[in-house]
Order: C-alpha cells, then structure tokens, then sequence
C-alpha cells in the first residue's frame, strides 16, 4: 500500500480515493454483505422514478393528440394511467423497503467500525497518548465516525448517491443525445464548472474549517469535562475559577464559532454558483427544444416535447449532483483517511513474535537503557544497567523527579527506550505480543480508576461470566476491604459510581488504594509492580501495607516503588535513583555501610518511621 504523509500532522496518512472505497467495500462485507442488494434496489427504483414520469406524460399527451374517436382515447388513456400508477407504486413500494431496511444497516456498518476505533484506543502505544498530534488523529478519526452524513458512513451514503445518478445519466444521456449534441456538450461543461468549484469549496471546507476544529473539539470535551466533573468542583469553588474557566471556555468557542461562521460563507457561495449554473442549464434546455419545435429544425409531437424536456432535465440535474456528489465522496474520503491514520497509526506488525516463556521463573534485565521524551531536551533516565531475578523484591527509591516512574513504564512496556533494551529471559521484549507481555504483571498505580461496573468486575477485571465470585470476595478481605464488602447492599454486585447507576457507590482515597491491591491480587501474575500507590498515607502506615502487602504475594516477583527509603528497606534489591541515572543498587544493610546517599537520606527520613513518640522502635 501506497500513502503520503499529510503535512498538518505527522502521523496522518493520504491513502486516496480507491484505496478508502475498497476499505469501505470490504467493511460493508465484512459486517453486512446483503446490504449490497438493499443499495442496489433503492439507486435503481431511485433511478427510474426520476424519469418515469417523463415517459408517462409523452404516452398521455400522445393519446390525447392522437386522430382517434373520444371513447377509444378515453380507455386508452386509463390503461396508461392505470398501467403507470402500478408501475410508479411498484417502484415506490420497493424503494421505500429497501431504503427503510438500507439505513439501519448502514449504521450497523459504522457501529462495527467504531468498534475498531475505541478498540485502537485501548491498544494504542501509551506512549503516543502524550503526543497533541495522537490526540488531534484521534479526535479526527472520531468525528469521521460519529455521523452518517460524513466519513465512513457518509463514503456508504455516497457510493448510493453516485450509482444513482450514474445510471440516470447513462439512461438520459443517448436520448437527449439524439436531440442535439450540442446540449450534451454544453450542459456538461456546465456540470463540470459546478463540480469544479464545488471541489474547491469543499478543499476549502476540510483544511480551513474541519481540520483547524480537531483541537478545538478536544479542548471543548475537556473543558465540558473539568466543568461536570465531581473530581474538579471543590477546586473550582474554594479557589474561585468560575470565572476564570467560564473566559477559557469562550475563547475555545469563539474559535468553534469564526470556523464555522466561515463555513456557512464558503457553501453560500457554492449554493449561488450552483443555482447560477441551473438556471443557464435550463435555459439552454428550453432554447434547443423551442429551435426544434417552433423552428421545425426537430419536428416532434407534443408528447415528444414532454419527453426531451423531461430528459434534459434529468441529464442535467443527474449530471450535475452526480459531479457535486463525486465532490462529497472526495471529502468524505478524507475523513475516512483521518479514521485509518488512527487504525493504523503505530501498528505493530504481529510476523515473526515469540510465545512468551511458559515459566514462572521470570528474569528482566536493562541492558544500558536511556528513554528521552518527546522534545526533552535531556533523558529522563540515562544508561540504566539492572536485573530483576526471579521471586526477587527489588525496591526502586529516589525523590520525586529521580526517573522512578519512568524506568516502572519501561518495564511494563507502556514506552520504549529511545536507546538499549530490555530482555525477558534474555530475548528483547519487543519480540514478544505485547498483551501477552502485559500479562506478566499486577500493577498497582498510584492513581486508582474506578470503573462504573459492579465492585466484583471492579477486582476481576474481568466479565462477570468470567468472574470468580470466590476469589474475588477473598482478594478483597485480605487487601483489606472486608467491612466494607459485609456493609455493602449487594456485596460483590453493588455498581461503582453513579455514571451507569443512580445507586452506584463511590469509594473513599483508602479504599481505592485497597481495591487496587485486591485487583493485583486477583490478577495473580508473576511479577507485581506498586508505583506508590500509598503516596497518600503517612510513611508509617505505607512502610506497614508495603510489608502486609508482600506478605500476600509470597514468592512472587515484585517492585516496589516509593520516594520514602525506609517502606522498602524489606526487600532484597534497593535501587536508588537520582536525576535519571541509578545512583546506588545493593541490600539496605550494604547501602546503610557505604555511607553513601542513600545513607545520608535514609537518615533524614528515619525519623518519620517511629512509631512511639519516645522513639522506642524506629526504622533502623
């Protein structure tokens, strides 16, 4: 496949018009064949009932002309009448029920390709959520998807269009041919002008309006989201940002607002060039056929008359819309290449993967990493050498700021190192699926997600048909959340959050932290990673739930992170992480010896880990 790069984002793609019919073709088989049949049937009664009336009124106006006794003209002219209203009901009836059964389907079509899109969204590289012009391809790629008169849908509506207006101008076309060429000629050359500058129009319309709105968009869902959301109202009231937020989201929509100002002007335009190119059409319609009649250039009956007239008419306005319509199929094409760029944006190509070691025995090892983030104008972690053994408890310390999270994010394979690599049992990482390789962890973040699902899917992660009731009740005692599982109305069933449910239940700091240990333990993989999921707690009660919590796991694998030195002390590892690079590494009793920094901070905080005023019992 053949694409070039957009220039407005560097991660957008042109693939071009054949290319994003034949990707619609091939999701309208995929999820809907027979919708083929339904769109054929409605385009061709559409077809035929546009200039059927044309050959009804010749066959009426004939008979009425006609040399022929009152009474026989009379019956003659019910049987047309008769004749061509059953005819007409027909192809009525049938294109009212196969364009009542199409447009569903259609939507049918689209909701399986959004499917497509909320599930790249979900698997996306993480890293790429950081980047704006992630976020714009993915705002792009959503509105391609979210109407059905634009994008993908909009490419379905389309292709019917076309058909339609292409069989009527085939048809048309040989009669008015005979006619006069000349008509054919020039009412083509005015359906060309009209398409021509309505393709402008419409370039126009994509790059000034519809691509200069994806971050408005954006900023516009957060600024509804900050506003609505329960999480951001005690900020907004006790520091009084009312006003503040309500400017910022003005000028978000002024922009909406010039834009789209913008747009109404560009399709005004194209609407009096549209009906200017009409009214010519027209009057040379009417020019050739009075030439033909009153001149007697074309001798032809009154009936013949109706039908050219009724033709040319046909021609003019099937060849014109079928233009305008190729013009809109071109626009939609380009949204639908907003809604590839984001399917294929980052794709990992799945040829020549490994299957993961089928062991518990887990070696991981950074092999001189350095990862530097977008524009960063240094690494955020420098030519890291370290190894996680198999059952080993490695404790990853340092303040805030040392390269900690990064080096988690690293291991988990959220990002990729900008240089060295990270093997599993001495194979890279990357040559592995990466859900696969996800599955190899229990994580535990320091911000806990609730999900508006009911608190046992909440700990499995999982279906509820899938769930382990009994485990998960068990995950959830031990993680501490035993009293508030017995005080809950429906136990395990009882909905999180009052998004999905007016009675759904909300959790306090503590017990989010609690579930998100119960998750881990749920998911029983063989490596556990805590990135300071107690940064909340004093560093008395974190250095006790770091201890219980390890007690838990048994011999698994396990990192714990934290910026408090002594909740890790426990461990067999400890790494200490200062301005991107690993400080010092080895037991806290070799550490303690070295005198070293992790020494020196080790006893500024000891302090905190007292548990008795007196200082009967402290860290050391």
């Amino acid at each position: 496949m053949t694409f070039k790069e957009s220039k407005d984002n560097p991660l957008h793609r042109d693939f071009g018009l054949w290319s994003n019919t034949r990707f619609v073709l091939n999701r309208m088989r995929k999820y809907c064949p027979i919708v083929f049949l339904l769109a054929f049937t409605d385009l061709f009664c559409a077809s035929v009932q546009s200039y059927l009336g044309g050959f009804l009124s010749k066959f009426i106006m004939d008979t009425i002309t006609i040399d022929l006794p009152l009474a026989e003209k009379q019956h003659r002219l019910i049987i047309i009448i008769i004749i061509g209203a059953l005819v007409a009901l027909a192809f009525s009836f049938a294109r009212i029920i196969a364009g009542s059964m199409v447009w569903p389907r259609y939507i049918y079509i689209r909701t399986g390709v959004i499917h497509e899109r909320v599930a790249k969204a979900m698997r996306m590289n993480y890293a790429l959520l950081e980047k704006p012009e992630a976020l714009d391809l993915h705002q792009r790629a959503q509105n391609s998807t979210d109407g059905n008169n634009n994008g993908f849908e909009g490419m379905m509506h389309l292709m019917q269009d076309l058909g339609k207006n292409l069989f009527t101008t085939i048809v048309t076309f040989t009669a008015v041919l005979v006619l006069d060429f000349r008509l054919i000629l020039a009412l083509t050359v005015m359906g060309v002008l009209s398409f021509l500058y309505y393709r402008v129009i419409l370039k126009k319309d994509k790059k000034e309006v519809w691509d200069r709105l994806a971050p408005v968009w954006r900023k516009s869902s957060y600024m509804a989201r900050v506003t609505q959301q329960p999480e951001y109202a005690k900020d907004i009231r006790l520091f009084s940002m009312v006003p503040f937020l309500l400017k910022k989201q003005r000028a978000v929509f002024e922009t909406r607002e010039e834009r789209i100002d913008y747009h109404q002007d560009l399709w005004n335009r194209n609407m009096l060039f549209g009906q200017a190119m009409n009214v010519i059409c027209r009057f040379l319609t009417y020019a050739v056929l009075y030439f033909a009649v009153i001149r007697e250039i074309n001798p032809m009956s009154i009936g013949s008359f109706t039908l050219y007239l009724a033709l040319a008419n046909a021609f003019s306005g099937a060849l014109i819309y079928l233009l305008q319509r190729f013009g809109d199929f071109n626009r939609a094409s380009m949204e639908v290449d907003d809604l590839r760029s984001f399917l294929e944006m980052n794709s990992e190509s799945t040829e020549d993967l490994l299957p993961l070691p089928e062991t518990d025995s887990l070696e991981l090892q950074f092999h001189d990493v350095s990862y530097r983030y977008p524009e960063a104008e240094k690494d955020a972690l420098s030519h890291l050498n370290l190894t996680l053994h198999p059952g080993e408890k490695l404790a990853v310390v340092g303040l805030n700021g040392a390269g900690k999270t990064t080096m988690i994010k690293l291991l988990l394979r959220l990002y990729d190192p900008t240089e060295g690599l990270i093997t599993l049992n001495g194979t890279d990482i990357r040559k592995y699926p990466r859900e696969d390789y996800y599955r190899l962890f229990s994580p535990v973040f320091q911000n806990v997600e609730l999900f508006a699902l009911p608190l046992a899917e909440n700990v499995s992660m999982l279906p509820m048909q899938e769930t382990d009731r009994e485990k998960a009740a068990t995950c959830l005692r031990e993680a501490g959340l035993a009293d508030k599982l017995d005080e809950l109305p429906k136990g395990l069933d009882t909905e999180l959050l009052k998004i999905a449910s007016e009675e759904g239940v909300d959790l306090s700091g503590g017990e989010k932290q609690k579930l998100a240990l119960a998750r881990a333990l749920y998911k029983g993989a063989p490596v556990v990673v805590l990135d300071e999921p107690t940064a909340a707690l004093d560093a008395l009660a974190e250095k006790q739930l770091y201890e219980r919590f390890d007690r838990m796991i048994g011999k698994k694998s396990a990192v714990y992170i934290s910026h408090r030195l002594a909740s890790t002390r426990f461990c067999d590892r400890i790494a200490m992480f200062m301005d991107g690079r690993l400080e010092e590494y080895g037991t806290h009793d070799e550490l303690m010896a070295k005198g070293g920094e992790y020494a020196h901070l080790f006893d500024v905080q000891a302090q905190y880990y007292r548990e008795h005023p007196e200082g009967e019992e402290d860290a050391e």
